[in-house]
């Protein structure tokens, strides 16, 4: 059925059910596992009302981000481990989530992509934006999205 599966993951609680959900789908499967977390550019806008970084601090906060990501794909993998699933992780730079999220999955040749969505509704949804909703829209490649 599936070959391929990339689970999206922010290492959050609800996403953790979405890791759960893609591993045993996978185990199921026989699917290998594409671990994916986005990692943001740090904002270097000066209309946000904040104070610009100097470059050095910058650097060290994307370093720790980029740790936490690794942490949390590292997280995925040993979880697949455990169910003698195959697991590869992935962190990506981007401040376009849903467009790496595609992106990752087309190159990993992935044939679903599983994630979570806070269910967000109204203002907020407005406000806040819906990465799922983006990756549910643009993406060739079908979607499992759990709440």
């Amino acid at each position: 059925m599936y070959k391929r599966i990339l689970i999206a993951t922010d290492g959050s609680k609800l996403s953790e059910q979405a890791v759960e959900h893609g591993i045993n789908l996978a185990d199921l499967t026989g699917a290998e596992v594409v671990a994916l977390k986005v990692i943001p550019r740090y904002p270097q806008s000066y209309f946000e009302g904040g104070v610009a970084l100097a470059a050095a601090e910058v650097a060290r906060i994307e370093k720790q981000w980029q740790e936490e990501a690794l942490v949390s794909v590292n997280a995925v993998k040993s979880a697949g481990q455990a169910r003698e699933v195959k697991v590869k992780p992935v962190t990506v730079k981007s401040d376009l989530i849903s467009e790496a999220i595609i992106a990752t999955a087309k190159r990993n040749k992935c044939d679903l992509i599983v994630m979570a969505s806070h269910g967000r509704r109204g203002i907020k949804r407005l406000l806040l934006g819906s990465e799922t909703q983006q990756v549910l829209t643009h993406s060739h490649i079908p979607v499992l999205v759990l709440r």
